[in-house]
């Protein structure tokens, strides 16, 4: 029985010592073998290759955006053409109005032409005999009125109104004259009488600046004392404020022939300002009578 044991513990040692050494023989052949590398070459491309394939892929999921940029800026460039339509539009609904209006005025030319021309308006009608009759009464009346014969004047509108009624516009013309004139010869009525009287009223009206008032005054005054030396200044004074400077003049030269002491009040005199640029009033005026 022992000797049984033995032999069977020799042989699992050396089993044991067997396995490896078998390890390790085959470890140094396969370091020798030359095939393995090639294997492990093999091995390394297929890696590499992997790791190449896979940037690529990185590469393609970079240009997928690059393709919505595009599509985005086509997206963003459809409204361009949307707002470039309603200035077409516009563009076409002014030529469209271009166009309405010129055939408007095609039309209006064409019914211009077939319309006939107005007729030239008829010649003025001559005047009758009466309102030629009534026109040189209206005018012989109008003088005497102007001539401030108004007791004269009045007379004759009283007879044309009268005599041409049916001559309506030179009736009224006259009428109006008539009631001026009737007016007129009231108030002469109430003038005072005497010079004196009329040229202090008419002092007066220069002084209120009523300059045609003050002037009739004066020329009455005058009537009744013709050589009243201070009535023919006051009449200058109304005269040069109407701008009659002819008038003026004449009637200052009167005033300073019958009273030449009147040169030191025209010197400073307001009232005779219009007649200062006139040669003829620094003569008048600043010359020492003969």
């Amino acid at each position: 029985m022992s000797s049984s044991l033995t032999k069977g513990l020799r042989r699992s040692t050396s089993r044991s010592k067997a396995k490896p050494a078998a390890k390790s023989a085959k470890r140094a052949v396969k370091a020798k073998s030359p095939s393995k590398p090639k294997a492990n070459r093999a091995t390394a491309a297929k890696s590499s290759a992997r790791t190449t394939s896979k940037p690529a892929s990185k590469t393609v999921a970079k240009l997928r955006p690059a393709k919505k940029t595009a599509a985005k800026s086509k997206s963003t460039a459809k409204p361009k053409k949307a707002a470039t339509k309603p200035v077409a539009r516009k563009a076409a609904s002014a030529k469209k109005a271009v166009v309405s209006r010129v055939k408007l005025t095609q039309k209006q030319a064409a019914v211009r032409a077939v319309r006939p021309a107005p007729a030239p308006p008829p010649p003025p009608r001559p005047p009758t005999q009466d309102e030629s009759a009534a026109l040189v009464a209206f005018e012989r009346a109008h003088k005497e009125f102007a001539r401030g014969r108004f007791a004269e004047a009045r007379n004759q509108f009283r007879i044309l109104v009268d005599k041409y009624s049916q001559v309506a516009e030179v009736a009224a013309r006259a009428r109006t004259y008539l009631a001026i004139a009737e007016s007129r010869l009231r108030t002469e009525s109430i003038l005072p009488r005497d010079a004196d009287s009329l040229y202090d009223r008419g002092v007066i009206e220069l002084n209120r600046g009523e300059y045609v008032a003050a002037q009739e005054m004066f020329e009455r005054a005058l009537k009744r004392e013709p050589e009243a030396a201070h009535i023919h200044y006051g009449l200058a004074a109304t005269r040069a404020r109407l701008g009659s400077i002819d008038l003026a003049l004449e009637s200052l030269q009167k005033a300073l022939n019958l009273q030449p002491n009147l040169r030191v009040r025209a010197q400073h005199d307001h009232d005779l300002n219009p007649l200062r640029n006139d040669p003829d009033f620094d003569r008048l005026i600043f010359s020492q009578p003969s």
